[in-house]
This record gives C-alpha cells, structure tokens and sequence, in this order.
C-alpha cells in the first residue's frame, strides 16, 4: 500500500474506534445509572462531569507531560541541528514552529504535545541527538510534526480521559456494592445488578484496549505522514531499527508512555497478549511499512 492509502486507511480505523468508544461509554454509563436509578439523567450527570475534566486536561496536558518527562528548553546555540531540522519542517508543513525540548537521558526516544499547532512543543532525548544522522532525525522529527498536524494529541488526550473516567466510575460502583447496605433494591433489581456488575467489571479492560488501539493506529498514521513530508521513509526507517534497542527512558510512565514515537520501556515479548496491551505497534512491523512505500 502506498503512503496516500495509509494514511486514509488508518483514519477510517481511528474514526471507527472513536465512535465505537463513545457508544461503549455511553452504554456502560447508562446501565451504571439504571442501577442508581438515575436513568438518562444518570447518564447526562456522566457526561458533563467527562466535558469538564476533558475541557481542564485539554488546556493544561501539555505542561503535565513536559514536567513528568522533566524536559528542559532547548538552546539553539547548543543544539543547532535540532532547531535546523525542526523549523525546516515546520516550514514544509506550513504550520508555526512549536517549543523545542530536550530531555537529559541516555535512551533514545522523543514525542510531541499541545493541543494543536499554535500550542506544540517536540521533545527529544539527548541520547536520540547523539545518535542519529541527519537524515534520521528528520524523519523522527517529521513523524512528531505530523502527530502535531493530524491533532493525535488532542485525540489521544481525550481517549485517555475517557479510559480513565471509565475505571474510576467502575471502581466507584464496585466499591459502592461492598459498603451499601441498600439490599431491597438489590434483591428487586437482580438481573440489572448482574450486567452492572459484569460492565463494571468488563468495561475498563475494554476501554483501555480501545485506547491502545487508537495509540497504535495513529503511530502508523504518523509514520506515513512523516514520510510524506520528508518523501524519505528510509530515514525514520533507520532510525525506527537504532530507537527500538534503546528506547527505554527513566522518567517515563504509563500515563504518558503512548507519547513517545517508540515504547519507552523497550521490547517486551511480542505473543499475543503483548501486542494486544502495546501502546506502539511492533518496530518491526513499523519498518516494513515504510520500506514498502
């Protein structure tokens, strides 16, 4: 497949996993409600407080994932072929050159954040800098450009606060049936408790899935971008298989590990369990998209 039938191709899966994830929070909300008696009111209470949290963690995510990753402004008298590269590219995609960022670590790895391409920033690890050629860092640099300009990070900030809401309403309910001594509407209510239950129990492991299966499908997306941008896969080609056997950074977490153009844990057994639980596609695999363009 070519760039152009990537790209449409991965935006179709990510507009069909936002959708689906929206109607499977709406779901397990409403049945949540039912159980409280709450009804569509239940549900719409759900909702309000989900557009709030939404609306603060949108205006702010940047500046949360710059502190936990401890990354510092980058001087352009220190790291010339950084701000070279970054504002050539900027310039080839026609959007404003974000704040640039270096993180003090020996692993190679980097990612981008904002909410959109007036408010972005890149960030990359001094070990990455040390070790990639031009041509490579290009490449790395045009595949976070491009998460910029498709908006994943807006996107992913907003799949993850529905993730998460979901687990907290879960374990919300779960410990309310511990504490509650409401046994009448227990007893009347028995098969609504059942999938209640079942939802609550369910609904978290499912949400994240969906989660990762956005991250993934928008990490190929950015990798077909990128391409384009450069017209040379064979740069973050190479970069992809130098990155993949040192990925690992100290000051990465799960809550923003689905950031960094390659798993900053590192390579973990690739069975199916793994791959399912993976913020990022397999490298492998990743590279022999773009050779293949």
């Amino acid at each position: 497949m070519n760039i152009y039938g990537q790209i449409a191709s991965n935006k179709r899966k990510t507009i069909f996993l936002i959708l689906g994830f929206i109607a499977f929070a709406s779901v397990f909300g409403y049945i949540i409600s039912l159980y409280f008696d709450f009804g569509l009111t239940g549900l719409g209470i759900f909702l309000i407080i989900f557009g709030i949290i939404t609306y603060i963690s949108y205006y702010n995510s940047d500046k949360v994932v710059l502190s936990l990753s401890n990354a510092k402004p980058a001087k352009k008298e220190q790291y010339p072929q950084l701000y070279s590269v970054v504002e050539n590219l900027s310039i080839g995609l026609g959007q404003p050159i974000p704040k640039i960022y270096v993180i003090e670590d020996s692993g190679m790895n980097a990612f981008a954040t904002g909410r959109d391409p007036k408010n972005s920033a890149v960030a990359a690890t001094t070990g990455l800098l040390q070790n990639l050629d031009k041509q490579e860092l290009e490449g790395v640099m045009a595949h976070e450009l491009s998460h910029v300009q498709n908006y994943d990070i807006r996107l992913m900030t907003i799949v993850t606060i529905l993730a998460g809401s979901i687990a907290i309403i879960s374990d919300f309910f779960l410990r309310s049936l511990i504490f509650s001594g409401d046994n009448d509407r227990k007893n009347s209510n028995g098969i609504i408790i059942v999938i209640a239950i079942v939802a609550a129990i369910l609904a978290p492991i499912a949400a994240g899935l969906i989660k990762l299966s956005v991250s993934r499908n928008r990490e190929y997306l950015a990798d077909a971008s990128g391409a384009l941008l450069t017209r040379y896969p064979e740069g973050l080609a190479s970069a992809l298989e130098k990155i993949s056997h040192h990925p690992n950074i100290s000051k990465a977490s799960h809550a923003n590990a689905h950031m960094y153009i390659e798993n900053p844990f590192g390579e973990k057994a690739r069975d199916f369990f793994s791959k399912l639980y993976s913020t990022h596609p397999p490298a492998k695999e990743r590279i022999k998209r773009l050779r293949a363009m």
